[in-house]
């Protein structure tokens, strides 16, 4: 007889996506505080990133379907 391993909906994550530590309740998806930031960090400075493909002649806005005049 064979034991499948169900995931239990509620903690997806068991291991930390930056150190590979056992996940923590308090600082889920990551292990502590640090980790956190580190991810973080990697956001604001670029490192992850989500590709966006622009129109020719379309002037990026920070609401993105605004017109600007000129």
């Amino acid at each position: 007889m064979q034991i499948s391993k169900v995931k239990n909906k509620k903690n997806k994550a068991t291991s930390c996506s930056i150190c590979q530590k056992p996940v923590v309740q308090a600082f889920r998806p990551f292990c502590s505080k640090r980790c956190a930031d580190v991810d973080l960090s990697r956001w604001l400075n670029g490192r992850y990133a989500i590709p966006v493909t622009e129109e020719d002649g379309a002037i990026p806005t920070p609401f993105g379907n605004e017109n600007i005049e000129e």
